[in-house]
């Protein structure tokens, strides 16, 4: 079964947050860790990696903090997973890594190539702006 890591959902929390800001003020890893009560060490982490792959920008000095690097409408589910996780899979046979040993005779490795590519198409289909509506009736949106 798929399941995301803690990391990738705290790195879905963290984008969206920083697209409820809007207008593009930065907010600290201490400041979205104590909004969602979560490790401000482990958020920071998050934050990085996010950083390094380029969906968040990191400004230092005292009035540093993330913000997006990108439109939150521009920003898939998929890219924070993979920013996190790397790639992901329902199950062992369904892998950048070649075939298992079973690959001869298995009976479900095509039906379940074909749900992993869904569950895959509707993540890359996802936006961090979408989450934000879903959340958010009242959100308005200003392009970053």
């Amino acid at each position: 079964m798929l399941k995301l890591s803690k990391k990738a959902d705290y790195g879905l929390i963290a984008l969206r947050h920083l697209a409820l800001k809007n207008g593009g003020s930065s907010a600290s890893a201490s400041e979205i860790a104590g909004e969602y009560d979560i490790s401000p060490q482990l958020m920071a982490k998050v934050l990085q990696r996010l950083a390094r792959r380029g969906l968040v920008n990191a400004r230092h000095g005292s009035s540093g903090g993330y913000t997006l690097a990108k439109d939150p409408a521009a920003i898939t589910a998929l890219e924070v997973i993979h920013a996190i996780d790397g790639p992901q899979s329902i199950t062992g046979c369904v892998t950048h890594n070649g075939e298992c040993s079973a690959a001869p005779k298995c009976t479900v490795r095509e039906p379940l190539r074909k749900v992993n590519e869904s569950i895959m198409q509707v993540l890359g289909a996802m936006t961090i702006l979408q989450m934000v509506r879903a959340g958010d009736p009242g959100f308005v949106e200003l392009r970053v």
